[in-house]
């Protein structure tokens, strides 16, 4: 299952996760602390072994596609980290493109750095570009202030929408 929808709390559409095509594997040492999720304040490498686990818990995830070649992604690693550090309730996640070329296939990542941001198993962004730190805490704030429950009914009815279609 493929990415197909963008950015939906932040402009009006959403985006469909792979969450599905992924399974927890048994070891994932990277992702350590309270109720087995990752700890706060750094970021986690994640890998096809982790994925499920990471996205499937509540809060706010950001995910960072990467590669080590890339210079927008070394340039963007910094701020990443910065806000890792800011934000130590959200999970911070790495994923390196090179090294988990299944996952950034099935979500069509053409174009790095790209973010992903998901808030209760929601994805609600996906932008390709290296951010600016005051950009990066803007949508960290709207992210924060979103009405979950009013996103979900929106979903909902785009859903019937697109059944009835």
């Amino acid at each position: 299952m493929a990415a197909s929808r963008t950015d939906f709390a932040l402009s009006g559409s959403y985006l469909e996760s792979a969450v599905a095509e992924w399974t927890v594997g048994a070891g994932s040492e990277s992702m350590s602390g309270a109720a087995g999720g990752p700890k706060g304040g750094s970021t986690v490498e994640v890998t096809g072994e982790n994925f499920k686990q990471l996205v499937e818990r509540d809060g706010i995830v950001l995910l960072d596609w990467w590669a080590a070649w890339c210079g927008p992604c070394r340039m963007f690693a910094p701020t990443f980290e910065k806000a890792a550090a800011a934000h130590p309730d959200i999970v911070f996640g790495k994923i390196d493109t090179e090294a988990q070329q299944e996952l950034a296939a099935s979500f069509q990542i053409r174009s790095i750095p790209t973010l992903m941001i998901m808030r209760d198993q929601v994805l609600l962004f996906s932008q390709p570009g290296a951010l600016p730190e005051a950009a990066l805490e803007d949508i960290i704030k709207q992210v924060r202030a979103l009405d979950m429950e009013k996103v979900r009914a929106e979903i909902a009815q785009q859903d019937k929408k697109v059944a009835g279609a």
